[in-house]
Parts: C-alpha cells; structure tokens; sequence
C-alpha cells in the first residue's frame, strides 16, 4: 500500500461517492464500504473536536481498562527512580503513626459469591415431590433381615431443572352434552378457580420481569415463543404490561414517591435515552400542528435512590427533565419539620439545579476519574494522588467492617482521612500556585475541579452519614443503560412512564429482598385493596397487608400448577404434589 495522507471529506462528498458507488457493487460490498466511509467520518470528526484527545478517542472506540488503583498503578509504573520529582507530595500517616488505621492483618479473606454448586435451597419456588418406598412405611419390618424394623431418615434429594417457554399455555377442552330433543347443552365446568380469561396475571408478570426486568425486547421474545409453538405478538406484550402498569403498580409508584422525600441521603444522576415522540422528524411534526411539547430536546432517565431506614428505595423518571428537576419532583413531598436530606451526586449542574434544600455531597470516585485519564502523562503526580484517595477507601472500608454507626464513622474518617486530604489540598494548591503544573493542563484541570468542589468532595469528614461517591446510582442507572441497549428507545412519553413505573418497582423488589413475581402477582389479584391503601403495599411492607387479607383471592387467579403442566409432566401416581411455601413478605 502506498504511504498514507491525511484527507478531509465533508458528510455530502461521502454521500455522492456511494451513491455513485451504489450501482457498480454488490449488497455486501457496498455495505462494507460504507460502513468504511462511516467510521472515517466519525474518527475524523472526533480528532476535529478540540475537547477529544486521542486517549478519550481511544476509549471511545476501544472501551476503557478498569479502573482500579493495582490497574492504574501497573499502567503508569513507578518511575525512573521510583520516586516522584517533585519536591513535596501529598503524605498519609506511617504505618507507626498512632493515627494510621490497622492494616487488617490475620483476616480471613472474604469468599467470593456465585461460587459453588446450587442446591436444592436454592429453588424456593420449585415444585417438591415427596416419593414415598413402594410397600414400606416406618415401623415395617426390614425387606432384608427380617428382624429389625425401618424407620424415616433424611430423604435423598435431587434436583430436576426442566426447560420451558418463558410463557406457557394451556388448551382447556370442555366437554359439551345437548339433548337431541329439546336441544339442552351442557357444559363441563372450569377447575375451582379458575375463569375464562385468557391472560393470566402471571403472564404479565413474567413479561415485565423480562422486558423492564432483564431488557429483552418485544420482538426477541416473539421471536422465542414462536420458536416454540407459543406465540406471544409484541402488540400483545405491550397490551398487557400497559394494563398491569396502569393500575397497581402506578398507584404503588406514586407512593414510592412520597416515600423516598422523607429519606435522609438521596442519591440521583442522569443517562441518556430516547423517546420518538420528542426527537427528530415526529418532534417537528407535533410542533407543526401545534402540541405542548417540552421546550428542552434532551431526553434523559433520572435514577434516584432514596435510604429510607434499611430501605432503598428505586425511582426511575424518563422524558425532558433533567435529575435536579425530578429531585425537586420528589422532594415537594417531603414532610414539614424533617431535617435537610443529604443528597450525593456529581458535580454536574443539571443534578443540583432545582428548588430545593439538602446537604451536598459530591461523588469521590468522578473527582479520582479526572487523574486516572491523565495518570500516564503525569505518572508521579498522579500516583500520589491516587494512592492517597486508596487510603481513604481503605479507611472507609475499615469503618464499615468494624459496624460502625454514622457518628463512630465520621470520627473515624475525622481522625484518619482528614489529614491525608488537608494535606493534599495543601499541596495541590503549591503546585498551581508555584506553576508547577500548568492549569490548563490535564493535571491542572483535575487539580481546579477537585479545589473547586472541595466542600461537597468532603462532605464525607464533616457531616455523619455523608458517602463517598454515587456508586449506588451508577449501578442502578446500569438497569436502564441495559434496557435502552436491547430495546433501544421508547415510542411514546406513556411507553416511557410505563417502563419507569415497573423498573422502579421491579428493582426496588430486588433491593429489599423481596420476590419480585410474587409482588407483581399480588397488587394484580388484590387490586382493590391496593387502589384503597397503596402505602401498605409497597415492596418492603406487602406482607402485612396480604397476611392480613382473609377472603379467598378473585376468580381471576392463576390456574392450578398441574393444569398448565400436565402435558408435559405427569408425576407417577405413587408421587404426591406440593408446592414450596412461598418466601415472607
């Protein structure tokens, strides 16, 4: 190949080179080559934006290493020396120092979880079928000798996993009797408890565990179920997770709500997502016919998590509002007389931009970021700095290991992580004062953001309680970051508060330990009571409110296990059918 030049192209010139090239290639080598020309014009378009540097270039079209300190250490090395060439660093307590926390020598080292083999404790919701000894029951006499007698032991147990549709359905086919005389039908009547609807509250239930749950998209399970010979079309998926969403789970979303106002930290961020109504050609068409459309274009999913006591509770907001403005959403519910919440967030403006009060705490980890993108052009710098943010986790860590309250953390962290950030406040403002590192530099940059946001960085010294980063909201955000990678975008604002609805409800099941399935379950079949009262029905609350029901359940209830299953599994007749008892609450 002959020696490379540096070529410019605008977007139209790319455009009329393929569709003069259209004609004289096939379908795959045309699409080979205009994903070529595409990726060309997005790298050069990225090197021509002033603020990406190659390293951010890199990670954009490579993905980035992790972020660990061993990781980031091992990438930019010790040194020349091994030491770093400025005259003065950022220094932590000797391992002497009667300050210094104990290094957690003779610990045993914590065992990893999803290790090992299942057992069967691990199949709660299994079907548990008892086999009796064909001729024997406790108290016979011994087959063998014909002496001793057999009495009961612990029972050999297997485990079976069987493979099934994600939604299963059953034919019921009811025998009819007419009278040949006077034309009387009868019919065999439906199993007890059984009613003549088609879909079962358990179908809309699997469906949104999958859906908002796992992020499978419509058109993947149609897919999967007619493979199968069990179709479910995606306009009938939407049908009934719409009709599901609109009534308990909305009323129990709304109260969720009301019910993380009165947290004591909130934590909250942004991610993007897409709604069609609001972009593009089908925005310009709403506002050519005159709708009320929102006056910002950016479309974001807000993830907030309120500690309400042990509870976390999960809320996800989809459309034009950015997290601040969802905060003061949430936050006009908040009792009178309850202190200030802490909130914990990144320094970004759209997290705080809203009319309402808390204590800020800003996100440690997004301030440790900044020099780890720039640790390789700065390595002795950033080694320190890196290692000092090291020792306050270990610190953290430390406290939580030892079952700290709020207020034996704070002086923990008082004590131990205090001098190590005031030292290296210290030093970071010599360095920029003494113009030892350049401001604008990459350095300089990180050095500004961590200065500048000093006081919410280190909440976490001077107010009990405080985090050190917003670790709990980039997971949860994680959930919508999935689902918008499989189903890529909602159609309709409504679609957008249906997923919102069901993934906070979903997920805050998961946070409190509680079955999600078996939750969606009730709030169907006990509708009524959740419309009356949906404060007692929340995820980590429910089981009172369903103990204390004790009318049989609706007609409407699922049908009895071996209706669904008998064509599949027939249990010997020897073998006799229990459900396992269902978890608490």
């Amino acid at each position: 190949m002959k020696e490379a030049k540096l070529l410019t192209a605008t977007q139209e010139e790319l455009d009329a080179l393929l569709a003069q090239a259209k004609p004289t290639f096939s379908a795959e080598q045309y699409q080979l080559l205009e994903g070529v020309l595409g990726t060309f014009f997005y790298v050069m378009q990225a090197l021509q934006n002033a603020r990406t540097s190659l390293k951010r270039l890199s990670h954009m079209l490579f993905g980035k290493r992790t972020e660990s300190t061993a990781n980031v250490l091992k990438l930019i090395g010790t040194g020349t020396n091994g030491a770093s060439d400025h005259a003065e660093r950022p220094t932590e307590p000797t391992p002497d120092d009667s300050s210094a926390p104990s290094a957690g020598v003779g610990k045993t080292p914590k065992k990893h979880k999803g290790h090992g083999r299942n057992g069967a404790t691990a199949y709660p919701g299994a079907q548990v079928f008892d086999i009796p000894v064909p001729g024997l029951k406790s108290g016979d006499a011994c087959p063998n000798c014909l002496v001793g007698k057999v009495y009961d032991t612990p029972p050999k147990i297997l485990v079976k996993v069987v493979g099934n549709p994600p939604l299963t359905a059953s034919i019921l086919r009811c025998a009819c009797l007419r009278c040949r005389l006077c034309e009387y039908t009868v019919r065999a009547p439906l199993p007890l408890g059984m009613s003549t609807v088609k879909y079962e509250p358990s179908c809309a239930t699997v469906l949104a565990l999958l859906h908002y749950g796992s992020g499978m998209p419509y058109h993947r399970l149609d897919r999967l179920q007619s493979s199968m010979q069990m179709p479910m079309p995606k306009s009938t998926q939407w049908d009934q997770l719409d009709r599901m969403a609109s009534a308990g789970p909305r009323l129990v979303y709304e109260a969720m709500i009301v019910q993380a106002a009165q947290g004591r930290l909130l934590h909250n961020d942004d991610t993007t997502a897409r709604i069609l109504d609001l972009m593009g050609a089908r925005r310009a068409k709403a506002e050519a016919a005159g709708k009320a459309l929102p006056t910002m274009k950016a479309i974001n999913t807000t993830g907030i998590v309120s500690l309400l006591g042990d509870v976390k509770v999960i809320l996800f907001f989809t459309g034009a509002a950015h997290s601040g403005m969802n905060m003061e959403k949430v936050l006009a519910h908040r009792a009178q007389g309850l202190p200030v919440p802490m909130q914990m967030c990144d320094a970004l403006a759209a997290n705080t931009k809203g009319d309402f009060l808390s204590f800020l705490a800003l996100c440690l980890a997004h301030s440790r970021r900044q020099f780890v993108d720039v640790a390789e052009n700065f390595p002795d710098a950033c080694r320190d700095i890196i290692e000092v943010f090291a020792s306050v986790y270990r610190i953290d860590q430390e406290a939580k290991d030892m079952g700290m309250s709020d207020l034996d953390r704070l002086q923990h962290h008082r004590t131990h992580s205090r001098p190590l950030m005031l030292a290296l406040k210290k030093w970071m403002r010599k360095q920029l004062a003494d113009h030892e590192v350049e401001p604008n530099c990459g350095l300089g940059k990180a050095m500004r953001y961590m200065l500048k946001h000093w006081m919410g960085l280190t909440l976490f010294y001077r107010k009990a309680g405080a985090p050190l980063d917003n670790n709990i909201a980039e997971r949860i955000l994680k959930k919508a970051i999935i689902y918008r990678k499989n189903s890529l975008f909602y159609r309709t604002q409504h679609g957008a508060d249906v997923g919102d609805i069901l993934m906070s409800v979903i997920f805050t099941c998961e946070s409190c330990k509680t079955n999600a399935f078996d939750y969606l379950q009730a709030l169907q079949i006990h509708g009524a009571e959740v419309a009356a009262h949906p404060h007692r029905w929340l995820p980590w609350n429910h089981g009172a409110a369903l103990g204390a029901i004790t009318h049989p359940p609706p007609a409407h209830v699922e049908a009895p296990a071996y209706v669904g299953s008998s064509a599949r599994v027939t249990p010997p007749p020897a073998i006799c059918a229990r459900q396992a008892a269902p978890s608490p609450g």
